[in-house]
Parts: structure tokens; sequence; C-alpha cells
């Protein structure tokens, strides 16, 4: 049987559904491959969407006309903004979420979603003919033809499950790998590698002794992931920490022996951020405990997912060491912690539309590319589901689309960032995304994803009038409060007996409100006691006005950081408007040094700024080349 589609899908996990959704809401003919409908974006470690720099990402899925911030804020069980104490740049949403009804959301979104189909099968083999990606074989021999094909596998190529000394193939946890697949793509000259990663025991509520742990409550203010979202549904439930302690790690380390980490079980990488708790004992022998978090699983569930306790120990020894945990003294656990090794395909081999340098019309987004968490595969699946239907013959806007590709900068979105990183630099570990790789972050916050990207989103097709209606009418909300503050004077005598009470310098002048605003420790929430005319101005707004004050008053009080920023950027701009690619051949130029020869061999960077930022690159081998292109 032969299946014809404009994109293909390959793989239902989080990169999967929004390439899927995002191709499909373009108008492209999507078909989505994936080997168990019931298990459709399934979170195969913690239930939880967002964090340090995460939660910004899924707000930029969100204003590109993505799904995962409607997804989790329907069923949200506990929500907390972190980073509060520092700036707003660095304020990061995160949700923990109800794993079960996470999958059926997901599928019901999927359900009815436009010109996309699901099918249930797994792929055994990309089909190439006259080096372009034609479509997939199934294990039940199907024929999927399709324009474009995305490949977002995650874990499953050739995936290796470790429990101790015992191994088992698999994807994830009862799980079939996928094997073949891999081979069909590196026939074609794409390099594979592998990489490991892992994910706690599961325990049950009903053994654990709460009384010894602390709890950790969640926000019940007005923030979400979505713009558009109704406000979150589900009871939203705590958390608890405790911490392990001496005789934890006492067991941990008897167990040792039996590691695949320290064995020589397991030969590849993993992630450095998210270590296992036997590399941490390695990694910090001096530490006399580690933090640990309790989070439930769901609204109808006894199990609880324990945050920083990945491991891949044999289960006696995880199970043994937990119960030296007060609270955890009579544990039971429905299943060990486990590592899994797994295929990914060097991502340097990719353009920044995600397509495949050396396979036409082959995408790629998630793990396969080397990158670790939901939302990163997330912010691929959306870019690279954008492209292949452009590629495709999809109705795209031009003007925000050229040479039918569509790529977001380094000060546009952390999701530029990310696929920077992932095409110029390539990864030595499972790369996870962080507010210290953006040196735009003060230009990339989560409040203001939506000024950002939905303008975008809606010329290209993939963000609905609802969703770019709502963002104009909060966009003039925003500028009529912002506008009120430029031009509103304040008077000492009016002002100054409100101004020392709240601690704050009296006025010698005369001012506009907007400078009042900007003083650190002053905020709307105090000045709309004193000024009756900004109370009424923030109340203005019909709906969501908690979250267009907030834009507002982040943008006044930190104006200046933002359009000194903006200046930076814009000189960046510069080196991107430099085309470079196929002007050189870099092994030829003796001026440049060895490192940046085979670098730039290697890559072939598009333009003289992503030049410069491969690592073996120096500023002395941008200026030869600058002054090669004339400059």
């Amino acid at each position: 049987m032969i299946l014809k589609y404009d994109v293909l899908v390959i793989g239902g996990g989080h990169a999967g559904c929004e390439a899927a959704c995002a191709s499909a809401n373009m108008g492209a003919n999507t078909c989505l491959v994936t080997m168990d409908m019931n298990k459709i974006a399934q979170m195969s470690c913690n239930p939880a969407v967002g964090g340090i720099a995460k939660g910004q990402i899924v707000r930029e899925i969100d204003a590109l006309g993505g799904q995962m911030g409607l997804v989790t804020d329907a069923t949200a069980i506990q929500f907390r903004m972190l980073n509060r104490s520092k700036g707003p740049a660095m304020w990061s949403p995160r949700a923990q979420c109800d794993r079960g009804k996470f999958i059926w959301q997901w599928r019901s979104t999927l359900d009815h979603t436009d010109n996309l189909d699901i099918w249930q099968d797994q792929a055994d083999e990309l089909l190439v003919e006259n080096g372009e990606a034609v479509g997939v074989k199934t294990i039940w021999g199907v024929e999927l033809r399709a324009k474009a094909v995305i490949v977002t596998a995650g874990t499953f190529l050739n995936g290796l499950m470790h429990i101790g000394r015992k191994m088992v193939p698999g994807g994830r946890i009862a799980e079939p790998a996928v094997p073949h697949f891999t081979e069909s793509i590196t026939r074609h000259g794409i390099r594979s590698e592998r990489m490991k990663t892992g994910t706690p025991v599961r325990i049950d509520k009903r053994s654990v002794h709460f009384e010894d742990l602390e709890i950790q409550e969640g926000e019940h203010d007005f923030h979400q992931f979505s713009y558009i979202s109704e406000p979150r549904p589900l009871p939203q439930l705590t958390c608890w920490t405790c911490n392990t302690n001496a005789a934890v790690h006492e067991t941990l380390r008897s167990g040792l022996k039996d590691s695949p980490l320290y064995n020589g079980q397991i030969q590849s990488i993993g992630p450095r951020y998210c270590p296992s708790i036997e590399t941490k004992l390695m990694t910090f022998p001096e530490r006399e405990q580690h933090p640990l978090f309790l989070e439930p699983e769901g609204t109808d569930t006894n199990e609880l997912y324990l945050n920083g306790f990945s491991s891949s120990l044999p289960m006696d020894v995880q199970i043994s060491a937990l119960k030296h945990i007060p609270a955890f003294r009579d544990l039971k656990v429905y299943r060990p912690g486990y590592a899994i090794e797994y295929d990914f395909f060097d991502p340097t081999q990719l353009k920044h539309s995600l397509e495949s340098k050396i396979i036409n019309g082959l995408f790629m987004a998630g793990q396969v590319n080397g990158t670790t968490g939901y939302e990163e595969a997330g912010g691929q699946g959306t870019i690279a589901g954008i492209n292949a239907a452009l590629y495709a013959g999809a109705a795209g806007c031009d003007s925000v689309a050229t040479d039918k590709t569509f790529v977001l900068h380094r000060d546009e979105a952390y999701i530029g960032v990310l696929i920077d990183d992932l095409v110029t630099k390539g990864v030595d570990e499972p790369y996870r995304m962080f507010t210290s790789r953006a040196e735009y972050r003060i230009l990339l916050r989560q409040d203001d994803a939506d000024a950002r990207l939905t303008e975008k989103a809606y010329h290209l097709g993939i963000a609905k009038k609802d969703r770019y209606d709502l963002w104009m009418q909060k966009k003039e909300a925003i500028e009529e409060i912002e506008t009120f503050c430029k031009t509103y004077h304040i008077k000492p005598k009016v002002i100054n007996g409100a101004l020392e009470a709240l601690g704050s310098t009296p006025l010698v002048y005369g001012c506009k409100l907007e400078d009042l605003v900007a003083r650190p420790e002053l905020n709307f929430a105090k000045l709309e006691e004193v000024i009756p005319e900004l109370k009424e101005t923030l109340n203005r707004p019909t709906s969501r006005k908690e979250e267009i004050a907030e834009a507002a008053e982040v943008h006044i009080k930190y104006k200046g950081y933002i359009e000194r920023e903006k200046v930076v950027a814009d000189k960046m701009h510069r080196l991107e408007n430099i085309k470079i690619k196929g002007h050189f051949n870099y092994g030829e130029l003796q001026q440049l040094s060895t490192e940046a020869r085979q670098k730039l061999t290697a890559i072939d960077p598009e333009t003289l700024a992503q030049a410069s930022r491969i690592p073996g690159v120096s500023p002395s081998d941008i200026n030869v080349l600058l002054v090669l292109m004339g400059r």
C-alpha cells in the first residue's frame, strides 16, 4: 500500500506533535507516524513543562501558533515562576502536569487539526531518490510518500536501556527500540553518534511519610504559558522536598561496581546539567546531601516522580538507598530508574531551517539532533514543521520566509539561539537551553514572546486570526499604558508624601510618571494606590489586565537596557547580512589558521556572523574573511 502526503512526520513525541501541527496548520497535507497513538507526546521523564530558559521556549512556541503552552495550561497541576528574585529577563515559567491528561489533551488537539492524519506504525527505512527524501517504508510494508520528511524519533533509534548490569533494547520503558532506521539514513553520508539519558524511580504515594517532607506550594496568580488559554482548570497540587544523607550515599557507593556508568557498560555522554545521583556522588564527593523533589504525576494517581534521583544503579541498590531517607522508610516503588542510550545525528549537518545539507527535503528535530528536554524538542519541531511545509509548497508568506525558509535569529528567540548553537557548534553532550546561552536575553523575555513572534506566525499562516487579534488588542493596551506614563506629569507637592511612605526619595522637580516607574523600589501596584489616573488606565483593558500591566511595566523599567541591547544586535545583523556560503574554498586559504580551515570546511557557514560563532574560528580569521570579501 502507498499513501501520499505533502509532509511526513516520523515520531509522535513533543517535536513530532509540534511539527505535525505546524505543517498542517500551514495547509500542508500532513501525516504523523507514531508507534502508539495512546502515548502521543508522552512525558518520558519529569511530567513538567518549562523551567529556566525552557519556559521562554514554550512561550515562543505558543506565540508561533504552537500547541505546547495550551496543552500545558489545560493539564497543569502546579505552576511557578522561577527566578523571581532576579530581573525579568531571567523569569521562567514552569508547570507540573498531569501526565495522562497531557497525552489525551495532545491527542485531542491532533484529532481536531485539519489537514492532519495519524498512522500507527513503525518507520523502518527512509526512502531517498536522487538525493531527496521521498518517504518511508514501515515494518508492515506500507510506503508513505511525501515531498518532505521530518524525523523526530526521540530516544528510539537503536535504543538500549540499562538497570545495573541488565540491558534491554527499548526506546522507553516497556516500548520497543527502532532498529535499521538509523542505518537507512547514515548510508547516505549522514553521521550518527550515541548519547545517554536517564530517568528516576517512580514512587507509590501510599508508602510515603509526608510529615517528614517539606511542602513546596505552587503559585495561583495570572501567569500561564499560552496567551490564549483559559484559567487552569485542574486542581492545583503541592510538591515536596527532602535531602539525601550520608547513609543514602554509602548505600549508593556500594553499588557503583555494578553501575553501567562506571563499569564500562555505557560509553556515550550523558547530560551534564541533569546528572544521575551516582554522578553527583562522584563529581561532588564532599557534599553530605543532595536535594530531592517529590512531584505528583497527576490528580488521579498515586504515582510520584522523584526529581533529582535519576539513576541506572541496580534496582535493589536504588530502593535500599532511598529507605534511609525518613520519609521513604516504608518505600514502595512502581519501577526503578534506568538509563537509555540512543542514536542521534550530528546537527552541524543541518541548515538553520533544520533541513539536511546532505539529503534534500529531510528535516530533523528533537533528540535526534542531540538535544534534551520536551521544550527544546517542541521548539525545533515547530521550526521544522514550518520549513517542511514551505519546502512542500504550502502557502507561506514570502514577507517572513526568505528563499522558502523561515529562520529565527539569536536576537529574536531562544529557539533561534538553540538552533544556531546546534548547527554552528554541534554537541558533545545532550544540549539543554539556559538563559546564559543567549547573549540578548533582555530582548528574549518570557513576557514578550508574542510581541516578537506572533505577527510573523500569522503571516506564515500557522497562527490563526483569533490569536493575532488578541495580540493586537494586547499591543494597543500596552502602548496606551506606556503613552500615559510618558505624558502624565507628576508634581512634587502631590506625590512626595507618598514617596516617603514607600521608602523612595522625594522629588525636587516635577517629572513624568515613567521616571517613577523606573525606580527599582516602585511599581504599578504601589503607584496606582496614590495616582487614581494610573489605576484607571491599568484597569481599562477588558481582559488579561495583569498580563498587560506586567508587560508595560517591564518595558518601562528596562527601556534603557532593551534599547542598548537592540543596538548591539543590530551591529551583529550587519555580519548576518554578509553571505559567505559558496564564496570560498577554505582549505586553500592559508591566511586562516589550520583549525579555522577545518571547522569552516566542515560546517560551511551561511554568513560571516555564523562563521564568527564557530568554536576555533578566531576574530582574526573573521577579519581575513572580511578583507577577502572586499569589505
